[in-house]
């Protein structure tokens, strides 16, 4: 079993900045890629960014250049920088683990993910 539990979510005016942060505890936490989802009322869980076990990153295209993800292994803890938030960047933000075969095929759908943390709140107002 892999705990995930996110923090650093908030209330952040357009055009701000926040870092959400995922603490893993269980298992080995560096063969797991990583991954952020968000989810907005009414809405799917959407991918946002993931980071495979060797730091290779991917990211949905409408945050590619404002997010980066980054991992911390001696800390089992991966980042999510946010900057030039935008209203349409507000939803419940979620932590995902997943492991197995081909991941870097799998990891945009939330349907392959083997853990998730409970999310944070982030609410960007305009």
């Amino acid at each position: 079993q892999v705990q995930l539990v996110e923090s650093g979510g908030g209330l952040v005016q357009a055009g701000g900045s926040l870092r959400l942060s995922c603490v893993a505890s269980g298992r080995t936490f560096s063969r797991y890629y990583m991954g952020w989802f968000r989810q907005a009322p009414g809405k799917e869980r959407e991918f946002v960014s993931a980071i495979s076990s060797a730091g290779s990153t991917y990211y949905a295209d409408s945050v590619k250049g404002r997010f980066t993800i980054s991992r911390d292994n001696a800390k089992d803890t991966n980042y999510l920088q946010m900057n030039s938030l935008k209203p349409e960047d507000t939803a419940v933000y979620y932590c995902g683990a997943l492991t197995g075969s081909y991941a870097d095929t799998r990891l945009r759908s939330p349907y392959e993910y083997d853990y998730w943390g409970q999310g944070t709140q982030v609410t960007v107002s305009s």
